[in-house]
């Protein structure tokens, strides 16, 4: 497996995308982090070579589908395209796209299998064999890494389409705080206010799997970076908050254990 060689097909694939477009370059931006952060998660973690390796390839792909997505749509809604759906296709269909990447099918039915479940609302399935598993749960780890730093640089207004003084001021609904205190993610259908979504970044730290990501989200101070953003004139949102964030610490130390 050829790490370098795929990041040339990557390249070459990408050439057919308008890489001026800001959405087409923020995407390319985050699939860069995700590898690296990839990259860092599997060096503490010890992973052997092909492991990394793997783990990486799935990192550079996994978000292959949002190009056309973008392409066709200009928009990252769900309800255009699923992105990881689409992704699967695009590499595992007729054209066989994934063998530009790599030419052995050895490890299809994990790449596949990450890919298709990165975005899902939980990765986890019994069906999944414990290498699939891995897999699955280390891109869903990456990827909301480097969606922290998305959070944290890109303004307000191009993530949520309003100021983050708007924000602050409303409130978060019951079915959402609900999820929260029960320490899962949101689930997306439930947001209805601007402040439903911005909560919903703080509680995919629910579905964090690794240790390693843990540690790495603490160096950074993701939790604390990311809930401060937002300056809560609301009082009772500003005390959700304030709990929320003593709840996602709380749940980190389960994963320390």
């Amino acid at each position: 497996m050829d790490i370098i060689h795929a990041r040339r097909v990557f390249d070459a694939y990408l050439d057919q995308f308008d890489r001026t477009d800001e959405k087409i370059r923020l995407k390319i931006i985050h699939t860069d982090g995700v590898v690296c952060y990839m990259t860092e998660i599997c060096r503490r973690m010890g992973m052997p070579e092909e492991e990394r390796r793997l783990a990486e390839l799935i990192a550079l792909l996994h978000d292959i589908g949002r190009f056309e997505q973008l392409k066709r749509y200009d928009s990252f809604e769900r309800d255009t395209m699923d992105h990881a759906a689409y992704g699967v296709r695009l590499l595992f269909g007729e054209q066989q796209m994934i063998r530009r990447f790599v030419m052995e099918d050895t490890w299809d039915d994990i790449i596949r299998e990450a890919i298709a479940r990165h975005s899902d609302f939980s990765g986890y399935d019994p069906a999944l064999t414990r290498r699939q598993l891995l897999h699955v749960q280390l891109i869903r780890d990456a990827d909301k890494l480097d969606n922290c730093r998305v959070k944290l640089e890109e303004p307000i207004e191009v993530l949520l389409g309003c100021t983050a003084e708007e924000v602050g001021q409303q409130d978060i609904s019951p079915e959402v705080w609900k999820e929260c205190q029960a320490r899962t993610s949101v689930h997306l259908e439930k947001r209805k206010t601007k402040m439903d979504y911005w909560v919903s970044y703080v509680a995919y730290f629910f579905d964090i799997a690794y240790k390693e990501t843990v540690d790495i989200i603490r160096e950074e101070r993701y939790v604390e970076r990311v809930i401060g953003r937002i300056p809560y004139e609301n009082p009772e949102t500003a005390q959700k908050m304030k709990e929320l964030r003593g709840i996602v610490e709380t749940y980190f130390e389960s994963k320390l254990i």
